[in-house]
């Protein structure tokens, strides 16, 4: 076990204690754990290309961290009513959409080296800085609607990543059929 991996497991360690923490309504403890969570999300790649520590492990583990991380932050604030209840369902529909998709191309036996694209990654960048900022918001006690046009984009960009991962799964297939 290197030390992305190990990094890339304590993301996932994290997030019963943030979800725990915003549920009881320490936003900024939750803030802090979010942060740090994100922070090892950086590191774990970083450490990984920088001392040549790709693991096949890492590559599996490191995309479920960030999908269990952000579809538990959305899901937990759309409950808890502090974001729109229809962006955690967009955020969370992408994410299942994206996960049988891959299930199908394994099914079908699909050779697919599954890696993420830069609309993808920026996506979930965009996701990190939006619940992020949705924290400092309730931190300092202000109001959520200020972040409308953030989250117009931040579930804008998910729906296009979505579509764009759907239409290179799709391509993919057809060109296996042929």
């Amino acid at each position: 076990m290197n030390l992305p991996n190990i990094l890339t497991i304590l993301r996932i360690l994290f997030i019963p204690v943030f979800i725990n923490l915003l549920i009881y309504g320490y936003h900024g403890w939750a803030l802090a754990i979010f942060i740090a969570a994100g922070l090892t999300d950086s590191l774990d790649g970083l450490i990984a290309r920088l001392a040549n520590q790709r693991t096949r492990l890492g590559t599996y583990l490191d995309p479920m961290a960030d999908k269990l991380l952000l579809t538990a932050s959305f899901l937990a604030l759309a409950i808890l009513q502090i974001i729109p209840v229809w962006s955690a369902v967009i955020v969370v529909s992408r994410d299942i959409i994206l996960i049988l998709g891959a299930l199908i191309l394994h099914l079908t036996q699909t050779q697919m080296e599954i890696s993420p694209t830069f609309l993808g990654k920026s996506t979930t960048a965009l996701q990190l800085i939006y619940v992020t900022l949705v924290l400092l918001t309730a931190v300092v006690q202000g109001n959520t609607v200020t972040l409308f046009p953030v989250l117009v984009g931040t579930v804008g960009l998910t729906i296009l990543s979505g579509l764009h991962y759907i239409y290179r799964g799709i391509r993919h297939l057809n060109s296996e059929q042929a």
